[in-house]
Parts: structure tokens; sequence; C-alpha cells
């Protein structure tokens, strides 16, 4: 799952972001300061920054201008997280090369559809062009739209098969039901589990032999394949 690093002095709001990051499946790092935060870039490079304007010493744009003057660290998408309101202030983030912005008081839905935004729009190339997913006799063209499994041709809905594509992408991994609304239907908190339940029963049965590698993980969700270690 990406890896989402927090630049928030407020350490409540940080907290809190950083619990609802990690409750969709995120892998999060927080910190208060500039100082703490190219620590870690020095050791893990993220997928994408929430950044403050507002920082003790270091402010957020301070910090902008040099990760996009950074060689390694340019493309780094940036979300920035600020109080301020005036349309100078968010015009010149944008210019300085933030991918998008939140105003505070924010909401958490907000903030999560933002970052699945930009997520979708600054994905790595290598997985853009990823269109041939596989595991065991499991086979799925991106491109064509086309499934087979165990050598045979399987008709799948246009839920069934995005759903599939995402057991794919993330083999190996448990998935909760509420990663996979939010990843399928982009609604997690909108629908009943049991929609996801039917859609995995429908989908392990087109599959024949090959569905039983989508494994129930009881009381947290679905994983295809064995656990990576």
């Amino acid at each position: 799952m990406p890896l989402i690093y927090c630049v928030e002095d407020d350490e409540s709001i940080r907290e809190l972001v950083s619990y609802a990051l990690r409750g969709q499946g995120y892998k999060v790092g927080g910190f208060g300061e500039a100082a703490e935060f190219y620590e870690a870039l020095q050791k893990n490079i993220p997928d994408l920054v929430l950044l403050d304007i507002m920082l003790p010493g270091e402010d957020g744009l301070t910090i902008l201008k040099k990760i996009r003057a950074s060689g390694k660290m340019q493309n780094i998408p940036v979300i920035m997280m600020t109080a301020k309101t005036s349309e100078f202030d968010i015009v010149k983030g944008l210019d300085l090369g933030a991918d998008d912005y939140v105003t505070k008081p924010f909401g958490i839905m907000e903030l999560l559809s933002r970052i699945r935004s930009v997520l979708r729009r600054t994905r790595k190339p290598q997985e853009a062009g990823k269109k041939l997913l596989s595991f065991d006799g499991i086979v799925v063209d991106q491109e064509q739209h086309s499934v087979t499994s165990g050598g045979r041709e399987v008709q799948l809905t246009l839920k069934e098969f995005d759903l599939l594509c995402y057991l794919l992408l993330n083999k190996g991994i448990v998935l909760s039901r509420d990663q996979i609304m939010q990843a399928v239907w982009d609604s997690p908190f909108e629908m009943e589990s049991r929609t996801i339940d039917m859609h995995i029963m429908s989908l392990r049965q087109k599959l024949g032999n090959e569905g039983a590698c989508i494994r129930t993980v009881r009381g947290v969700g679905y994983r295809l394949g064995d656990r990576k270690s």
C-alpha cells in the first residue's frame, strides 16, 4: 500500500490524520517539523506528502521548494494542508508545485478523497503501464479487459473485473472490506459489506478451481494467495 508522510506540527491533527489513513490501509509517517521529515526521506521516499504551511522553523512552502528542486524527490505528489484561505496563499503553493490543497478545518472524508485522486493522477509509470496481471492460472489483460482462468476465458461483470484486478495488484495482502469498498466502489462507508461478499462468491464460482486462491480472513476481509513474508 502507498506510504504517506504527514508533516504537521499540531499533534492532535497529525494523529487524527495518521489514524484515518492507517484505517484505510495506508502506511503513514508523521512529523512535527522539517528536520524529522528530511531524516525520514533519507530512509524511504513516500508516495505522497501531506504538508502543512505553518510549521516551526522551516515552513511548508520552503520544504515544498526543496522537494521540487531535488532530483530524486521532485516528482513526489504533495497536498498542502493549511489554515490560510486567501487566494494568494493557495496560488503560491500551487505555483511552487503542490498537486492539491485542503484548508483547515477539513473533513477526513474530503482529505481521503483528495489523496485518492492525487495518487490516481500521479501513480508511477510502471504501475500505469502494467496491463497484464496474473496469479497461478488466472491471467487478466487490463487493456483488452479479458480474463482467463485455467486456460479458459471467463466473463466477468465490470465490478467483478475491477475487484479481481484489485486483488491481483495486492496479492498476498489482507484487504479489509472498507479498503475494497474504497478502491472498487469508491464509497467506503455507504454500502453494506454483504455486497462485497456476494461479488467474491460470484468471482470464485466463475474462476472455477482457481477461485480457491481468494481466501477469506475471518473478521477482516479477503486475501488473494498466501500471505507475503
